[in-house]
């Protein structure tokens, strides 16, 4: 028998379906892991779950198309605050280089955990550093941990095969060969890619950026990942010196060398896509590539202002992100959803995207970025990811009118009373309930520590010390 759970008496469920319904003061019934109806006073049987959800609004969960759940461990680190893109890659490939299974597991239970506190239900994550004479299973420990948390995940085998010596970003040993690449990739996608409906873990291939690895890599994993029906995903044009790279370089700019290397189509997603020309966001639009947009750590790295409207009217398909830890100091969707609705106003007044266009982008637009059909909004038949916020909270107080504006422009970053994925409670009062956060907090501290600690000794560097 199928476990259900009723979301009882809420104050509005937003829906974010085909016809944009808001739901007042009604009912929400899951059975198993898919919403089975949506109304008012809808009759249960006597061994159903119930929330009372008196006073709060439920939301489709948000969807967060990228991030490096590892650099949780080195955020706030004092010399690397005030530098751009490749200076602060260089310092911190160094405490990188320190990188184990139990750093990687510490550091994605922080990630996941703080993305589940704050409206995110699912998250890809994308995993480059494989530092020699470590692990090389990184990306299982990963899944383990989203397993223990109850998050839905799409990791990505991210990987890196440029180094300094070749004339790459990246010290020589937190890169591997093309052949160990591909062999782990395909590895990982037999052992954990679910394509099925409602599926908990999917697999894509990351190749870092195009001044990490070199172009076979990125012909051959896109060649591989067709093969078995996953999908790419890399970062592109995020600053000026990756396009000045790509011009000495390959005598190209950044998106016309990708596609040159195949990489354009409904199964590519590209994380920043900051500095486009008019023609490349149309050519994006029309091929149907995707855009994971990320606001916060393109504000904290100076890279620029994503020109999110433009590619969303073009008809790409675009999400939100929060990116690495490190360039923005938290994994928190929230933050990330209010500042992009205030970029997009900043940039383009009034034009820019609405509050609800916002909320779309975080959640439907997620989804689509990620291939799926299966989540982004709430009607019956979808699976059963969900927020509940307490909008009797003082941080909502006058802001009544319209639940959606203020979802997105008020609250703060703990405004998530309960968190439900694929039917089950993950966060329950604004806590995780899988894992003690002391825990989590304690462990990811004491490893940040070390890792920080060994590359001073190693390198001379006082990371401790502002610029």
């Amino acid at each position: 028998m199928l476990d259900k759970l009723l979301i009882k008496n809420a104050q509005w469920i937003i829906s974010l379906d085909d016809e944009g319904n808001r739901y007042q003061n009604a009912d929400l019934l899951i059975e198993g892991n898919v919403i089975k109806a949506i109304g008012k006073n809808l009759e249960v049987e006597y061994d159903t779950q119930v929330i009372d959800a008196t006073g709060k609004v439920v939301i489709p969960g948000m969807v967060n198309t990228h991030h490096h759940f590892y650099q949780t461990l080195t955020r706030a680190i004092p010399s690397t605050q005030e530098i751009e893109l490749f200076d602060w890659l260089t310092q911190l490939y160094e405490i990188w280089r320190e990188l184990d299974e139990e750093s990687v597991y510490f550091g994605s239970l922080v990630a996941m955990g703080e993305l589940l506190k704050t409206g995110c239900t699912t998250s890809t994550d994308h995993h480059y550093v494989f530092p020699r004479g470590k692990s090389t299973e990184l990306i299982d420990v990963q899944i383990k941990a989203a397993k223990e948390l109850g998050m839905r995940f799409h990791p990505t085998r991210g990987s890196m095969s440029l180094s300094k010596k070749d004339g790459g970003l990246p010290p020589d040993d937190v890169v591997q060969t093309e052949e160990e690449i591909l062999e782990d990739s395909e590895r990982l996608i037999k052992l954990y890619h679910d394509p099925n409906p409602y599926a908990m873990c999917r697999i894509a291939l990351a190749p870092c950026s195009p001044f990490s690895v070199t172009g076979r890599l990125m012909e051959e994993t896109v060649v591989l990942a067709r093969k078995y029906g996953v999908i790419c995903h890399t970062h592109l044009a995020e600053t000026k010196d990756e396009e000045n790279f790509c011009l000495e370089k390959f005598g190209m700019r950044p998106f016309e060398y990708m596609k040159s290397l195949g990489w354009s189509g409904e199964d590519i997603w590209f994380a920043h896509s900051i500095h486009l020309t008019d023609d490349e966001i149309k050519e994006i639009g029309e091929t149907r590539s995707g855009v994971a947009h990320c606001p916060v750590s393109n504000l904290k790295l100076s890279s620029g202002i994503a020109r999110i409207k433009d590619l969303v009217d073009a008809g790409a398909r675009v999400g939100l992100a929060v990116d690495g830890s490190a360039s923005n100091d938290s994994s928190n969707m929230w933050a990330e959803l209010k500042t992009a609705y205030l970029l997009q106003k900043y940039t383009l007044g009034q034009k820019g995207l609405s509050a609800e266009e916002t909320l779309r982008m975080a959640c439907r637009g997620g989804a689509e970025v990620l291939g799926r059909t299966d989540i982004g909004y709430l009607a019956p038949g979808m699976a059963a990811d969900m927020v509940l916020i307490d909008f009797t909270d003082i941080a909502f107080a006058g802001a009544q009118h319209d639940p959606v504006a203020a979802i997105v422009t008020c609250g703060d970053s703990q405004v998530v009373d309960t968190t439900i994925v694929n039917g089950k409670v993950v966060v329950r009062d604004g806590k995780l309930l899988a894992f003690n956060e002391d825990f989590i907090a304690t462990n990811a501290n004491r490893v940040s520590a070390r890792m920080v600690a060994a590359a001073a000794k190693r390198t001379g560097i006082d990371y401790l010390k502002s610029n």
